[in-house]
């Protein structure tokens, strides 16, 4: 029988985490050099599962490449969506009737809960709570019927058009998302007795890894990684766009900069998005989804245009660069996700692996955002 392995005191291991590892499931790699269960350096490795989306966007034309975006964020697609048929709308001209405005905001904002509660129970699966993930499977599970009913899709959505939408809402519909909104609330209720107010799980956040302003604003990080350390920045507040303006909402912000903080945020985002959708519903005008006039060929002028959204991982923008063709001339996708993700290897150092693996899971990382 060998002997065991001794290190010395002085002497390092390297440890990977992932790819093939149940936090990051197959599509990342965390190359750590580890003093016993310190981490001493980190880096992050991408590509697993690139796809050339910014390629693809420059050879299909316009709404040929409306299905890729709901295929970078499968968590948050419509707002992805959103994005992409924002800068063409922009670029060419192309006025959205008010109607469509109202339920683009009401689906992306229940699309942004859906992801928040998948987020949440995978979260405190990581940490060693199972039940937390039924329970937010199941109220998951009320949206994803609604946005089946009518986008036609429980995840991969092409429901936005340039101009409008695929589908209108109707009175089921809005039936379906005013019972859900109470539903949601008493839930949020359930979620703090049960995780927020747990001793074990605050002890297993409160105080790991804290980020700075610093840090967050020199790798641009957003959503609740920059809200969760005091910065109050949310594009649909700082750069309003579509019909954001017209609502009544907060947005969370928490000073501490550790997970604990960044966990508080996006549970408090749900609150802020139910408060959207029901002043959505409240609000929504009638008329049509689609405008009278449409140009039958998407072709923008030439020109340099960029749109900025607030996607349920932080700010997505779409540059997009026209020659006038029927195709774009250059496109450039902005993922929050990378951002995010490469503060981690600046801020695990010195940290104890158990509380990097928590730090990870607080920056909500869907990785084939980032490998796009």
């Amino acid at each position: 029988m060998n002997a065991p392995i001794e290190l010395r005191a002085d002497e390092t291991f390297v440890l990977n985490v992932g790819p093939q590892h149940p936090a990051t499931h197959g599509v990342l790699r965390v190359k750590m050099e580890m003093h016993g269960e310190y981490i001493v350096s980190a880096e992050t490795v991408i590509g697993y599962i690139h796809r050339m989306h910014e390629k693809m966007g420059e050879l299909k034309t316009y709404p040929q490449f409306l299905m890729n975006l709901s295929r970078m964020d499968y968590l948050g697609a419509l707002g992805y969506s959103h994005a992409h048929v924002l800068v063409v709308e922009k670029a060419s001209g192309i006025v959205v009737p008010e109607r469509a405005e109202y339920i683009r905001a009401i689906m992306v904002e229940l699309n942004r809960i859906a992801s928040h509660l998948f987020w949440f129970g995978a979260f405190v699966m990581d940490l060693g709570g199972f039940s937390p993930l039924m329970y937010a499977l199941q109220d998951r599970e009320h949206i994803l019927d609604m946005l089946e009913a009518v986008t036609g899709s429980r995840l991969t959505y092409c429901y936005f058009r340039f101009g409008g939408l695929y589908n209108d809402v109707d009175d089921d519909f809005i039936a379906a998302a005013r019972r859900f909104i109470p539903r949601m609330r008493k839930s949020l209720k359930k979620y703090r007795r049960l995780v927020t107010d747990n001793v074990i799980f605050r002890k297993r956040l409160d105080g790991i890894a804290p980020l700075s302003k610093e840090i967050c604003r020199k790798y641009g990080a957003s959503s609740a990684v920059a809200r969760g350390s005091g910065i109050n920045f949310d594009v649909r507040k700082n750069e309003p766009y579509s019909v954001y303006p017209r609502f009544d909402f907060d947005i969370p912000v928490y000073p501490q900069g550790d997970s604990l903080a960044r966990y508080m945020v996006r549970m408090d985002e749900i609150e802020q998005s139910l408060r959207i959708v029901e002043q959505g519903l409240d609000k929504l005008p009638g008329g049509p989804i689609m405008p009278e006039k449409k140009p039958k060929l998407i072709k923008p002028p030439p020109g340099d245009y960029y749109q900025a959204v607030e996607t349920a991982r932080g700010s997505f923008g779409v540059r997009l660069v026209s020659d006038g063709g029927k195709t774009p001339y250059r496109l450039k996708l902005r993922s929050p996700t990378y951002s995010n993700m490469h503060l981690f290897d600046e801020a695990c150092r010195g940290m104890m692996i158990m509380d990097a693996l928590a730090f990870m899971g607080s920056l909500d990382l869907v990785i084939p955002e980032i490998d796009r």
